[in-house]
This record gives C-alpha cells, structure tokens and sequence, in this order.
C-alpha cells in the first residue's frame, strides 16, 4: 500500500475509495526518507531568474491568466480589488473588479489581519462565453466567514465589473463560518475537469484545537470540490464521484450481510463537498496543465512544510495527516529519535523552518516558513513538470519534479531573492508568474498602506530580454 499507516476510524475509510497513487511512473512517496528536501537536483533544470512584470499594486495576493486570447493578466489585491494587467504591459488604472465600494455601508472585505482579504480569482472554463469569475474572500458583514461568489462580466465592458452590474449578477455559492482570524486557506481554481476547488485551512489559533483537518463534519482542513454548474437558483451541486457525496446518505440500518469494508463507507456527517482532507492551511495549489496532476502547498506550523501531490487519476479522499503530523513529522515535534504513527499520504516534498524543531540549532540555509505555490513549469529548458514553490519569509524559489532515472522526487533551491512570495500562475506561454508583497506579520501596515508589490515572471537565465529588471540573488 502506498499509504502511511492510518489511526483514525476516518482515516481507514480512504484505502476503501483511493486507487493507488501512481500516473506515468511518477508515485507517492511511501517511506519517511523518500520525501524530497531542499539539496536535490532536477534533471534538465536551467539557471532561473525573475523578471519583473508590473509594479505598484497594493497586497498583492493572488494572480490568473485569462487564457481568452486576449493576453489579460488578473492580479488580486488583498483589500478587494482585481487589476487588470493588458498584454501590452501596461496596468489598467481603474479596477476589474472592486469589492470595496458597492456596498452602501463600505467594503465588503474584511482585511483587519494580514491572512485576511480577498484570496483569488478563478475563471470559468468557459468565460469567453458566459463571463463567470469567481472569487474566494473573507467577508467583513459576515464576521470574516469565507465568501466564494461568482459574477459576470457584461460583454459590453469587457475589462470593468461596474458597481451595478457586480450587484446585479452577484451569485453567492458558500458562505463559511470562520472560527478564527487565521488559516482561511483562500486560492480557488477549475480543474481539468471543469469542477471548482476550493482551499480551506483549518479554521485557524494554532495547533488545530478544533481537530478540523481529521474532522469529516467541517469544511475547514480540506481541498473542497463542487460543481458551479448549476442554475442561478442552486448555489452548487455535489459532484456524483466526490469521495464523500454518499457517505452520509439516508439509508436503513442492516447489521448483517455487509463487509466489513463496506461498513466504512458510512461515515455519518460527513461533508460531501471535501474532496482531500488532513490540511492545515493549503493557501496554493495547482494543476499541471500538460498532465492534470495537481500539486498542493500546505502551509505549515512551526517547524516543516510540505507539498503534496496527487495524480490525475485520484478517486480523491486523500488524508494528508494534519494535525497528526506535520510533513513526514510528528505533531508536536520533538526532535530527531521522535517516534509517533504517520497518518495517511505522505508529502513528495518537505522543507524545514530555521528551527527544524524546538531547541534546535539555526539553520544557515534551506530553510522557510510558508510555502506559495507557484505553478507547474511544464518545459523550461528541459525542466519538465516542475512545480514551483516561493517561500514567504526566506525568498527562495524551489522546484519539485520527479526523476524518472533515480525513480524518486527531488526538490532543487533555485536561488534566494530578497522577496515575500504570496502567489503564482501560468501565463498563456506556459510560463510560471509570481507575486510578491511587502505584508509581513511583524511589519503588516495594512492592505492599502504597506509598500506596494510587484508581479515577476519566472524565465531561464539565458532567456532573459535585454534590458529586463530581474529579482536580485541573495549571496
């Protein structure tokens, strides 16, 4: 099995709906040493650099490409509003889209802590057609409960939402309580399957006191999975092959005649819409666009962060193991010689804090504090299926790619910047977008009053245009 050993009756309930972890060679990892750390090679990988894109934009938090031709770039700022970057370079003066006006008693956003705001914006696959977008952020009428809404863009102002026509085709689909100012999660997307995933932390404090992440009952510590597709008067169906849409269906009671594994299908209050589960802050994830593999950034505590994979082939009901473990580690971490069960799928990659636990002796190098998600480089030089990952605090870009030669993982430190990544995407050329702010905890000014931050473009080093500012290397 290529599963971690499972301690929870929930947890004993994925081996019954996960077909085993593996597409085109690429598996996850099944031993505790087989998870990739900072030190690796990827074959193939070229020298990186980031090349700046655009400035100015206030909190930058969450970037999508249009991918309709027209070249747009969206870049989402934590206070509630969308910018439009043209393919020309050039930054629309006036919001896409802005959540801080149309309501007559002031913004709709809540943005009192830096995790809160609005996340991201996802398009419809089909937006050139029917102008959907929709956007994850945490609502200030609404206490700081998680709002995911959709809205329409008028064809007659293609890049604009007004004021009107945000109010007049504002569709919400989830309103989700917050217990907690932290670990909102917050990145949406379409899959290759044409569903909307939605990331949610475990509702935030520290150390899951809720026991959300191991919890069927709530939404939070999961990957949520839904199908938008509905009319205007249904929020959202449950997708028929979610790995939950029948674990808690009405039935009678039969005590006899069923297997035992059939018994595990019933898990009573079990929320249909979670699709993976065992996540203590998945703030970024992404698809690789060549093979529909996705790949899952968890934002960790104290000491580890992790990446997770899973294959286009997953049934889903994957357990990540939150808050059980953290990475291939114990929750709490001790130290080396820890010995405690590791519970569900592990990561494919893993990266320390400078304290890799309490005590610890600082590290110099290799080390973060909040994995970004990037994107997914498909082909840079050779580099293929690589995903991307900024750290928030330290500025290192690492790549996790599997080594079909060595039969394993292994995540390369492309460099150190002097940036705080937030987010990333795939632009319309295949290549990888990052963002950064200036919001860190400590120094947080606010969603308008922190220096503003930029949008980077990842390129080989040798691909560089003439002239371009690129992200200084940290020595």
């Amino acid at each position: 099995m290529l599963y971690r050993t499972l301690v929870t009756t929930q947890a004993v309930f994925i081996a019954f709906f996960i077909v085993p972890l593996i597409a085109l060679g690429q598996a996850v990892s099944t031993t505790v040493p087989g998870v990739a750390r900072p030190g690796g090679a990827i074959p193939g990988a070229p020298k990186l650099a980031l090349v700046k894109v655009a400035d100015g934009f206030a909190d930058p938090v969450g970037v999508t490409a249009a991918n309709d031709g027209s070249g747009r770039i969206f870049v989402v700022e934590r206070v509630g509003r969308v910018r439009i970057l043209q393919k020309d370079g050039k930054v629309q003066p006036e919001p896409f889209l802005d959540l801080t006006n149309f309501n007559p008693l002031g913004t709709d956003v809540q943005t009192g802590f830096v995790e809160q705001g609005l996340w991201s914006i996802a398009l419809h696959p089909k937006f050139k057609d029917n102008g959907y977008v929709y956007v994850h952020y945490a609502s200030l009428p609404f206490n700081g409960a998680s709002i995911v809404a959709r809205f329409t863009v008028d064809k007659a102002s293609p890049n604009r939402i007004t004021k009107e026509q945000l109010t007049k085709s504002a569709k919400v689909l989830m309103n989700i309580p917050q217990p907690y100012y932290n670990h909102y999660g917050g990145m949406i997307a379409f899959g290759p399957d044409g569903k909307l995933y939605i990331g949610k932390g475990d509702g935030g404090w520290e150390g899951d006191p809720l026991n959300a992440g191991q919890r069927l009952d709530v939404l939070w510590g999961k990957l949520l999975r839904i199908d938008v597709d509905t009319p205007d008067d249904v929020p959202y169906a449950i997708p028929k092959d979610n790995p939950f849409a029948k674990a808690d269906r009405p039935q009678l009671m039969s005590l006899f005649g069923i297997t035992e594994k059939g018994f595990t299908a019933n898990q009573i209050g079990a929320k249909p819409e979670i699709w993976a589960y065992g996540l203590r802050n998945p703030y970024s994830f992404h698809f690789n666009k060549r093979t529909g593999d996705l790949f899952i950034a968890d934002v960790g505590q104290n000491h580890w962060e992790e990446i997770n994979w899973q294959p286009v082939s997953s049934k889903g009901g994957e357990n990540y193991g939150w808050k059980f473990n953290q990475a291939s580690h114990c929750h709490p971490t001790t130290g080396p010689g820890e010995k405690c069960p590791i519970v569900g799928v592990l990561p494919v990659a893993e990266y320390p804090h400078q304290e890799p636990y309490p005590g610890a002796e600082k590290l110099k190098t290799g080390w973060g504090c909040s994995a970004q998600g990037l994107g997914v480089a498909s082909n840079y030089g050779g580099m293929k299926d690589t995903y991307l990952v900024g750290d928030w605090c330290s500025g290192r870009l690492f790549g996790i790619a599997w080594d079909d030669g060595g039969k394993k993982w292994n995540m390369q430190e492309f460099l150190q910047t002097s940036l705080q990544f937030t987010s990333g995407t795939v632009d319309a050329d295949g290549n990888v977008l990052a963002l950064n702010c200036n919001c860190f905890y400590t120094d947080d000014k606010g969603a308008t009053a922190n220096p503003p931050g930029q949008l980077w473009r990842i390129l080989p080093a040798d691909k560089v245009p003439p002239g371009a500012e690129v992200a200084r290397a940290r020595q």
